[in-house]
């Protein structure tokens, strides 16, 4: 081969790995995690969502409101568990089989926390749904409202903006 079919190749490589990593970036911007919990639909940007995993045993800490389920080891770190339906003034969630724990990622802020959600329904094409109103009394970590094509609504969360929620950091009674 000679040296420019090398540098061809070359550069035809660099190109393709930039476009591929483009494209992979472009797909996970526009995926959203989809949730269910105290029988509504949510939505969670992946880059927020640090880790799903199944509900770990949890430590309670006294004197916290009922919905802060304790605190979880997950991996040597400690992180702060919240019952998301209770949070929302739902009935708990049932920890089962398909209940999860929602790590929040670094990037929503320096908070080691996580929500419990009855289940995770799958990844959403944001493409696939339409923008719906917004509610009128909805907390500042409601992010856009979706539609899908079965009529069903989603509810896109901000879990930096629910990181520095004020109702969601107040744990103590």
């Amino acid at each position: 081969m000679t040296r420019a079919a090398r540098l061809d190749l070359r550069s035809f490589q660099k190109e393709l790995a930039s476009r591929l990593a483009a494209k992979t970036a472009a797909q996970v911007e526009s995926s959203r995690l989809g949730l269910v919990c105290a029988g509504e639909r949510w939505l969670l940007r992946l880059a927020d969502a640090g880790e799903v995993i199944a509900v770990p045993p949890l430590v309670k800490v006294p004197l916290t409101r009922s919905w802060f389920l304790g605190l979880a080891n997950v991996r040597g770190s400690l992180y702060s568990v919240v019952d998301f339906a209770a949070f929302l003034g739902h009935d708990p969630v049932a920890i089962g089989p398909l209940a999860r724990l929602i790590l929040f990622n670094s990037r929503t802020g320096d908070l080691n926390a996580g929500i419990v959600v009855e289940r995770v329904a799958g990844l959403r094409n944001l493409a696939e749904l339409t923008a719906a109103p917004a509610r009128a009394d909805a907390p500042e970590w409601h992010a856009q409202r979706w539609a899908d094509a079965e009529g069903s609504t989603w509810q896109e969360i901000d879990l930096g903006a629910l990181a520095r929620d004020p109702a969601f950091l107040q744990v103590s009674t």
